[in-house]
């Protein structure tokens, strides 16, 4: 029997799209945590000017006498960001295609569930802000920040089932397809029709590359890119180019499993009767049959889900990092910060992320459960379901977006808007995380 080193154990195990995927949104939270803390502290040390500095130095882009200029923070949060949609476009498509939303009797719950968390946390800080100068944050409260979320699930460990994972990932999924409607719907002060209907041509075309089968990823890049800039030009927040671009990628593989088997074991029986030259080293047939052996195997993966698996790393340690250092860093006074978190946007924000969230998650499950819509995914009670709603008060990333996107022209409302996301954030974090380890217990 072969033995293993332990980092050979790990390359030798097989591990699922979703494992892969739950990984990566586990990396995203820890690095996320880290980029945090990071910014705050840059923002409330002598580095501070230095820090606002350089997010705000300007990038320009030229060709001959057209000119693209933004600062840092704008190329990151309309840039880099359109990467991170791309990603939450190609995870929503693979969800609804494969996922655990294309069973409906699965997917019920956490489609329900997500709704009411979307809808009441609204609701709550409109109640709150309504009238006032603050009103248009309604849309803050209503995300949930994937990575933040599933991390702390994914840290309990045997305490939580692989269901109530799973319920998880698909509530904030919807929540997420949710957040990005709400973006395009309700945060664009004015559009621009000549480049949107360029943008809808661009997309046009990348559903003419799909529907006639062509599989590599630079045409899908190169034509995504100039939908990217019409969008950017529209008055359409230009991230939204990436959830649609997306839904153009195939998610059909070029080659069936079953020819691939096929060839494949043909390839390597061929393999196997030539003899070994010199050394051990392979004969240049065998060479040739690997290098084909190879290229079945990328025709036997979609290009979405090759795009999924490749893109997750660079957003993991550089786009969603860049983003939290640009974007959390707020300078604090503690000696006013009660006088902040109690103004009606940070109140409004925290009651929506806690409040609403809890009552909308938990409250519209327990409903759906009680008449009998939907089943308590299993090995979970409704316990765990209450703690899990806490995780989904994790408003981070995506409602850091929105409020930049709210007040675009008052830094002081963006600033009690992240303080409020911050508050809540780590309240519901920590209490779900308590909660779940060590008072919902787990059924036997």
């Amino acid at each position: 029997m072969k033995l293993y080193a332990p980092w050979e154990k790990t390359f030798n195990r097989i591990s699922t799209p979703f494992e892969h995927f739950l990984h990566a949104q586990t990396t995203t939270g820890i690095i996320l945590m880290f980029m945090t803390v990071l910014a705050l502290i840059l923002a409330n040390t002598p580095l501070t000017e230095t820090y606002a500095h350089f997010f705000h130095t300007k990038v320009d882009i030229t060709v001959g006498s057209w000119q693209l200029s933004h600062t840092i923070h704008h190329w990151i949060n309309d840039g880099l960001m359109a990467i991170f949609f791309f990603i939450i476009g190609l995870e929503i498509k693979r969800e609804i295609l494969v996922g655990e939303l294309s069973n409906i009797k699965v997917a019920i719950l956490p489609i329900l569930a997500a709704i009411g968390g979307m809808i009441l946390p609204a609701l709550i800080y409109f109640g709150i802000n309504s009238g006032g100068e603050g009103a248009s944050g309604w849309g803050i409260p209503m995300a949930t920040d994937i990575a933040f979320a599933i991390s702390a699930l994914v840290l309990l460990g045997k305490r939580v089932s692989p269901a109530l994972v799973t319920f998880l990932v698909a509530l904030a999924i919807v929540d997420d397809l949710g957040a990005v409607t709400v973006i395009a719907l309700f945060y664009t002060d004015e559009i621009h029709m000549i480049p949107l209907a360029l943008t809808g041509l661009s997309f046009l075309v990348l559903v003419a590359f799909n529907r006639f089968g062509i599989h590599a990823v630079l045409p899908y890049f190169l034509v995504g890119l100039v939908m990217w800039f019409f969008m950017l030009e529209s008055g359409v927040h230009a991230t939204i180019a990436g959830v649609i671009a997306a839904m153009a990628i195939p998610s059909k593989p070029k080659l069936t499993p079953i020819d691939f088997t096929h060839h494949t074991r043909n390839q390597l029986d061929e393999f196997d009767n030539y003899p070994v030259a010199t050394d051990h080293m392979m004969h240049e047939k065998q060479k040739a049959i690997l290098i084909n052996v190879k290229e079945r195997i990328d025709s036997v993966g979609s290009p979405a889900a090759r795009l999924e698996h490749g893109l997750h790393l660079p957003v993991s340690l550089i786009v969603i990092p860049l983003f939290a250092l640009a974007n959390a860093g707020i300078s604090i006074d503690f000696s006013s910060i009660g006088e902040t978190i109690t103004q009606k946007v940070s109140l409004g924000i925290i009651a929506g992320l806690i409040l609403g969230k809890v009552i909308g998650i938990f409250g519209v499950a327990w409903i759906a459960i009680k008449l009998g819509i939907a089943k308590l995914p299993e090995g979970s009670n409704m316990s765990q379901i209450f703690g899990v709603s806490f995780l989904g008060g994790i408003g981070f990333t995506m409602s850091i977006f929105v409020a930049d996107l709210a007040f675009l022209n008052s830094e002081s409302m963006i600033f009690q808007a992240k303080v409020g996301i911050l508050a809540a954030s780590l309240f519901a974090g920590l209490f779900g995380y308590f909660w779940l380890r060590f008072i919902a217990k787990k059924p036997n």
